[in-house]
């Protein structure tokens, strides 16, 4: 039986929430695990031995980094889960501007002090070898089981590379670029089944950019429907500010 610890980096901690509403899944993970720690959930200490490590959060202290490279050292299997985790998400806006003046922002004259160890924030696997992603913000209970599933099982990683636009088709929704509204899902990874955008809202890019989109055909698009090149691109940085190629 797998044994399991859940760990929290620079994030809200909604993902790990999402764990504990899992109710309706319940069934699928009793008695194929066994959770050793839970950050949240549980004080205590680590365990030193443990097979899976689930980790939430952007790296963002050079803690973060030693213990993420004690997690590699120990687990034969890492789940990154959430936008913080997969792609720096939220945290990764702080690499827009001076690190220094944001520190200072929040917390005055003694952020020196108080946010001692801090470096550039970056998602888990640009530290440490991934084996498993859960995206989203915050990650939908049914999907974390399938892919701790996976792992559990040996399967491989299964994270779609392809955008959503096709689902939202299926889904039988109205473009918001007839609209000549900005919609991430020209780019955005599918898999959630266009949940905001079956309830009105455009996507905001939150499972990351999919592996098979083209960026530069994506804008070209945009600007032939009319709609904002601009606010596209500022959308984009909203969950992928780690990435360097989003201009």
């Amino acid at each position: 039986m797998a044994r399991v610890v859940v760990l929290g980096l620079a994030s809200d901690f909604g993902c790990q929430v999402q764990m504990t509403n899992m109710e309706d899944h319940l069934l699928d993970v009793l008695g194929a695990i066994e959770l050793e720690y839970w950050q949240l959930a549980a004080s205590g200490h680590m365990p030193e031995d443990y097979d899976v490590a689930i980790v939430e959060g952007a790296v963002t202290t050079e803690e973060h980094v030693e213990l993420l490279k004690r997690v590699r050292e120990t687990a034969s299997t890492v789940i990154a889960i959430g936008s913080c985790a997969v792609t720096g998400g939220i945290p990764a806006l702080a690499l827009s501007g001076d690190l220094e003046d944001r520190v200072g922002c929040v917390y005055g004259e003694s952020g020196a002090l108080v946010a001692c160890g801090r470096i550039l924030p970056m998602p888990v696997g640009a530290i440490i070898d991934v084996d498993y992603h859960v995206v989203g913000c915050p990650i939908d209970p049914a999907e974390f089981v399938e892919v701790l599933h996976r792992a559990i099982q040996g399967l491989r990683d299964a994270v779609p590379l392809e955008p959503m636009c096709a689902t939202c088709k299926i889904a039988e929704n109205t473009c918001f670029y007839d609209r000549g509204e900005v919609c991430l899902g020209l780019v955005t990874r599918a898999g959630c089944g266009t949940k905001c955008i079956s309830l009105g809202r455009p996507c905001t890019g939150c499972r990351g950019i999919a592996a098979d989109a083209n960026f530069e055909s994506a804008k070209a698009i945009v600007e032939r429907m009319g709609a904002d090149l601009d606010l596209l691109l500022e959308r984009a940085q909203l969950y992928n500010n780690a990435r360097k190629d989003l201009s």
